[in-house]
């Protein structure tokens, strides 16, 4: 059986600390303004806001990123077939084909794709990371890839990698013994906006 590369976040271990967004963002030279993977605190539009009145306040975080659907609706509109499934199960754009139509951005119900306004501005001003990734050109779509560099040579990705909770994991969805898929059995993993019907191979844990 084909590998379905996937991903656990635990909620009740995430701390909000950001430390995957700015792992993140170094490992793959995302430049300034820019984000691949968000800490959203629940319940408010604040970066850090707390969910209540006082004295009774609560406060969670949930970090959001491409969720590699299986019934990716990115890869159904995309007109020249930049955006794609690859054969691990992961949702990947090819930058030198992308048109910068943002369709996929459109399309996608997590808003989990940033775009390319104007040359690149990064700090230092220099690009950064692993130099593997491919450097992205003004006007195209990009996304998380969950480390696409790192994955390939046995890796965990980066946010993985450095979450200092221990909050996320990654494995193959269709290996029954993976780690990601004894969590998602033993803590009801969710999906986000599962009835969008997208099939995120994404799963939160509380």
């Amino acid at each position: 059986m084909a590998k379905k590369l996937g991903m656990t976040i635990d909620l009740s271990r995430c701390v909000g600390c950001h430390t995957c967004s700015v792992a993140c963002k170094m490992q793959n030279n995302v430049p300034m303004g820019m984000l691949w993977n968000r800490v959203l605190t629940e319940g408010n539009e604040g970066m850090d806001g707390a969910q209540g009145q006082f004295p009774n306040l609560t406060k969670s975080w949930r970090p959001i990123a491409c969720q590699h659907c299986e019934n990716a609706p990115c890869v159904k509109v995309c007109p020249v077939g930049a955006t794609y499934k690859a054969e691990d199960g992961r949702v990947l754009i090819n930058y030198e084909r992308c048109i910068g139509c943002r369709y996929c951005m459109a399309a996608c119900p997590y808003n989990a794709r940033v775009f390319n306004w104007e040359k690149s501005v990064r700090e230092p001003g220099f690009n950064y990371g692993d130099n593997d990734v491919p450097v992205r050109k003004v006007g195209i779509v990009e996304k998380c890839s969950m480390c696409k560099e790192r994955t390939d040579t046995g890796l965990e990705p980066m946010c993985v990698k450095v979450c200092p909770a221990k909050a996320r994991k990654f494995g193959d969805l269709n290996d029954p013994e993976s780690e990601v898929s004894r969590l998602i059995r033993v803590k009801n993993g969710q999906q986000l906006l599962s009835e969008k019907g997208t099939k995120p191979q994404v799963y939160y844990l509380r």
